[in-house]
């Protein structure tokens, strides 16, 4: 199975994992366990299928957020909230925005369970040796709901390829700000709004556009040089190569099958608003790779080649 099936498949559950980030139901619960703003809940849901960890930690996991960013918000949201409690909170949470979303029919469909199922069994296949968030979620208990069942199984594999990215940005000793600023100059997200969320000032951020020059990874107008543009395409080429294995357990078959089922879930998501313009995760709504079944026509399996 190529690598490029990884990407596909990040395409397609990565905008159903986002709604947690920035579903009004996931803010209200987060506020219902005394989070203090959007950030304090942002690190405390995210980061209690590790337990208690303190800020350093998730620091690391995170890998680009400034660690006065995290520091704001850990460790006082454990005294807020138990990890366990946080875990809970998100369930019902995830449970209320999916079917706010996509409508009781949608999410109490046969497609809904068939997706959950799929996309469950391709996490348990999930590799997390040295990938910590990925491990954390991994090992978590099934939710008996199939729609949150299905974000659950998503989640653990998108943390799983979260964790490759890391590793490979890490293997070509590029930072925190470097990766974010090499991942703006490609395109893929808004330089302000990741130099601001992630909480670096602007000298740290030139302060990487400099290192990068120097390297000769960006012209003077911080944009990519070829070689800045085949060290983005190689860091991305060893994600997908890091996050294929759970696809190749899956097998042709049911990886196109999933993929299928999952495309209108992603589109209702990237339809309706909620992920905003310009989001880190670099999401364009456009579903760019086949996923075949392994057909000897080599055809998709029911799903477009894509395009906008």
């Amino acid at each position: 199975m190529k690598d490029t099936v990884a990407r596909a498949m990040w395409e397609r559950f990565e905008p159903v994992h986002q709604l947690v980030y920035f579903a009004p139901e996931v803010r209200a619960a987060a506020d219902r366990l005394g989070m203090r703003g959007y950030w304090m809940g942002y690190f405390a849901l995210r980061a209690a299928p590790l337990g208690p960890a303190p800020a350093a930690v998730v620091t690391s996991c995170f890998y680009v957020f400034h660690p006065d960013r995290v520091a704001r918000a850990l460790p006082d949201a454990w005294r807020a909230a138990t990890a366990e409690d946080v875990l809970a909170a998100r369930e019902r949470a995830v449970d209320a925005a999916m079917t706010a979303l996509h409508g009781q029919d949608v999410v109490g469909s046969p497609e809904m369970a068939e997706a959950a199922e799929l996309a469950w069994e391709a996490a348990r296949a999930a590799d997390t040796a040295g990938r910590v968030l990925g491990a954390a979620n991994q090992a978590l208990p099934r939710p008996e709901q199939p729609h949150v069942r299905l974000w659950q199984a998503l989640t653990t594999l998108r943390e799983h390829r979260g964790d490759g990215h890391v590793a490979a940005l890490v293997g070509r000793c590029l930072g925190p700000v470097g990766a974010m600023v090499l991942k703006c100059a490609a395109g893929e997200a808004d330089a302000e709004f990741q130099r601001q969320t992630r909480r670096w000032d602007l000298a740290a951020w030139q302060a990487a556009q400099t290192e990068l020059r120097e390297r000769g990874w960006l012209d003077e107008d911080a944009r990519l040089t070829e070689a800045g543009a085949a060290v983005r395409a190689g860091i991305e080429a060893d994600t997908d190569a890091a996050a294929v294995t759970p696809w190749r357990t899956l097998g042709p078959a049911a990886t196109a099958r999933l993929a299928h089922l999952l495309e209108p879930f992603a589109r209702t998501v990237l339809d309706s608003g909620i992920v905003p313009a310009g989001n880190p995760a670099g999401l364009t709504g456009a579903f760019v790779g086949g996923v075949t079944d392994g057909s000897p026509s080599g055809e998709p399996s029911g799903l477009p080649a894509a395009a906008r």
